[in-house]
């Protein structure tokens, strides 16, 4: 055993607290070791452990008739979807990194949850980016970084091969210091090729770890990301990984012929924390220990000791144990793509994670002590309701006067469109995911630029439906609702492709859980993402914590991140999300009761984020969803398009747009007492769709069966122009088109 012996002040350096450290030396029986201290802080981290949060995710719902893998057990959850076949999903942050080092910060994180997916036998079919920036005019630094990050995810996904089906962009100048990159992926895989992540309890089976070299990259990465951004902290380069994805795309094809050659009891990402994680997880998990020899590992840098090797976050390596017998050909697997396979130990029948080098036994740590569900501690920390949460809803838009109906004043509902087109959070975001390959793979039904991402899973008519939903103004100005109102958009973006929603990951990023008002910012997220997805059948299959999301500037916007699936069963009856044919009707259906509280409205015209949030209704949303599958399934509507970000007027223009047709709207039936409200207010509950004339009868018995709104309010024209007929003010379609496409171009020039 290692004989140096650390003190308290080495373990505060580690980010462990002094209570965690007292819990260490009586799990061990007394004083960790260098390389057990370094251990102890990557698996005890935040990242890792889930510490001040894994009670609060034990009261999401996570059951359902469809779900194969229990919540927080495997690499990704994995939901049927028939044949067969399994969905696999996970969304995960790299945000710490991306800050410090954008390029390589957002591509390791595209690459990371890329190995969740095909560790479980999966095939990724598409990737999705949730973002989150300053605005890109407000510092050279906000542009640095979003264009940056946006090529790391570009470079990195492009060289693997996978389509991207959808994503986001937010900005707002609490991100300026710590941005948010959210990547999140989607496979498919057969039933009895799901693999899993654990020594399966076979004692004496080999330990591989398969894929690239071991270097000193990402070392202490797990910590890093479980602490504020400061200047000392961002700093630390060291802490970042670097990927190569062309070793990611070997890695993958090797991993998965060896998974469906059934040469695997186990295999396991080294992700966080590295060969500390892996090792350990799969051990705690098979109810078994684990003996490695770090002299074996592959190295790329020389002189690495064993607190080196076992907090290395080298990226494109995994752990794997073999079948017996089934070693060399493990081992001609991963040699023909050109791979490192190098047996570095054993499992083990003492539950303790023993590692070695040069001669000599550096750690001896039981390894259910490490992990989360097992010895790692569990916190609820003090909530507070912050002070500004009641002055803020109590903001009344109606302060302002309401906009003109004609003319060229400024506060015309003409000017005001034009403005909110061109804005960064509503224009287009074109200049980004052409950036991205979306047709690889020949997967694209519904490619990004609509609500949600459509892709065919290859060799049936079924298409998964992706989308990745958070309006983070809302979850500062209600934290419950505006989660509710996270999972309720994202549902309905993969509802208007034709699909029916079937659960969903999450990416829940937040401030330092220690400060009170941030705990309960947190804890009221998680309240409203229960309540929601328990009434909408969704169960939440697993995903990814990530605190500490601020700076001496201040924290983020509480940004809980919903990643949302859902399953079509034939993609020949997928709805557009454009208007694509003319002489159609144009309705209003579901609950339109605009707010101008928390929208883009208010905060572009007037440089609020103030205000009541829309109001949103569970039951409201469900019996749209239910109407929306039957008017789908039937096929009685052509296109759909949701109301959210920007209010009506918005959402008619961009479905105008991808059709190239003009509208003629009548707002008489729907107006809200001001104009503003009506043209800009942001809804719940609200879908606009297109239709020819002769399903009007049925539409509106379908509506009217599940009790939510029916109101015709136009029709599709061959004159590109947007005409409110009933106050005879209209716009050129093309002028507006110009403006929404130029939103963001000078951005990435």
């Amino acid at each position: 055993m290692e004989k140096d012996q650390v003190t308290l002040e080495d373990a505060l350096g580690h980010g462990l607290r002094e209570e965690e450290f007292e819990e260490i030396k009586k799990i061990l029986g007394r004083f960790p070791s260098s390389t057990e201290l370094g251990i102890f802080s990557g698996m005890w981290s935040e990242h890792c452990s889930y510490k001040n949060s894994i009670l609060k995710l034990k009261t999401l719902p996570s059951q359902s008739e469809l779900l194969l893998t229990k919540t927080g057990e495997e690499n990704a959850g994995a939901m049927d979807i028939g044949d067969g076949l399994a969905v696999v999903f996970k969304i995960e942050s790299h945000n710490h990194p991306t800050a410090v080092e954008p390029y390589q910060g957002a591509a390791t994180g595209v690459g990371g949850i890329m190995r969740d997916i095909f560790t479980m036998g999966a095939r990724p079919i598409v990737s999705l980016n949730s973002l989150r920036f300053g605005f890109p005019d407000a510092s050279k630094r906000n542009t640095y970084l979003l264009k940056r990050a946006v090529k790391g995810i570009g470079d990195y996904g492009n060289s693997l091969g996978i389509a991207v089906a959808g994503g986001e962009l937010f900005f707002d100048n609490s991100f300026s210091v710590n941005p948010l990159v959210n990547a999140m992926t989607v496979g498919i895989v057969k039933h009895d090729k799901m693999a899993k992540a654990t020594t399966g309890g076979m004692v004496g089976n080999s330990v591989f770890i398969v894929g690239a070299t071991t270097g000193r990259d990402g070392i202490h990465g797990a910590s890093f990301a479980s602490q504020d951004l400061t200047k000392e902290t961002e700093e630390k380069r060291s802490a970042v990984q670097v990927g190569d994805p062309f070793m990611e795309k070997l890695l993958m094809e090797a991993s998965l012929e060896a998974i469906d050659k059934d040469l695997l009891i186990g295999i396991q990402d080294m992700g966080a924390a590295g060969i500390s994680c892996s090792t350990s997880e799969m051990s705690a998990k098979g109810n078994t220990g684990m003996e490695i020899n770090l002299d074996l590992v592959p190295f790329r840098e020389t002189g690495m000791n064993a607190y080196e090797a076992m907090l290395s976050e080298s990226q494109e390596r995994m752990l794997v144990i073999p079948k017996k017998g089934k070693e060399k050909e493990l081992i001609e697997i991963f040699e023909k793509w050109n791979l490192n396979a190098v047996e570095i130990g054993t499992v083990t029948s003492d539950g303790i994670l023993r590692v070695k080098k040069d001669g000599k036994v550096k750690a001896e740590i039981p390894a259910k002590s490490l992990v989360l569900g097992g010895g790692a501690p569990k916190y609820v920390r003090e909530e507070k309701k912050p002070e500004y949460l009641d002055s803020l809803n109590k903001f009344l838009p109606t302060i302002y006067p309401d906009l003109h109906t004609n003319g060229s004043d400024p506060m015309s509902l003409e000017n005001t469109l034009k403005k909110l087109m061109g804005s960064k959070n509503i224009s287009s975001r074109k200049p980004l995911y052409e950036q991205y390959d979306t047709d690889v793979g020949l997967v694209k039904v519904i490619p990004p630029g609509g609500d949600g991402g459509l892709a065919r899973v290859p060799g049936t008519k079924k298409g998964i439906a992706v989308s990745t939903d958070c309006n983070s103004r809302y979850t500062y100005l209600d934290p419950y609702n505006g989660t509710i109102l996270a999972v309720c958009e994202s549902a309905r973006n993969v509802l208007v492709t034709g699909s029916k929603p079937i659960g969903i990951t999450n990416n829940l990023n937040f401030a330092n859980p220690y400060i009170p008002e941030n705990y309960y910012m947190f804890s009221e997220c998680i309240r409203g993402m229960a309540d929601a997805c328990r009434y909408l059948g969704l169960p939440v299959t697993g995903g990814n914590v990530s605190f500490y999301n601020e700076s001496p500037q201040g924290p983020v916007l509480p940004t809980p991140t919903i990643g949302m699936v859902g399953l079509i069963n034939d993609i020949s009856k997928r709805v557009s999300p454009f208007i694509n044919n003319i002489d159609y009707k144009v309705a209003l259906i579901g609950k339109f009761n605009p707010s101008l509280g928390g929208s883009e409205f208010i905060y572009e015209i007037h440089k609020k984020i103030a205000g009541k949030i829309p109001e949103v209704s569970l039951e409201d949303e469900k019996n749209l969803i239910n109407a929306f599958l039957e008017l789908s399934k039937n096929q009685y509507i052509n296109s759909a398009k949701d109301l959210s970000l920007g209010g009506l007027l918005i959402a008619l223009c961009k479905t105008a747009f991808g059709g190239k047709v003009g509208l003629e709207i009548d707002i008489q039936k729907i107006f809200k007492k001001r104009w503003d409200l009506t043209m800009f207010g942001e809804s719940a509950c609200s879908v606009i769709i297109s239709y020819p004339e002769k399903f009007s009868s049925k539409i509106a018995e379908i509506c009217q069966k599940h009790k939510i709104d029916f109101d015709e309010i136009g029709e599709s024209r061959s004159a590109y122009k947007l005409n409110i007929t009933d106050i005879g003010c209209f716009w050129r379609l093309e002028d507006l088109e110009q403006i929404f496409e130029s939103g963001l171009i000078n951005v990435f020039e």
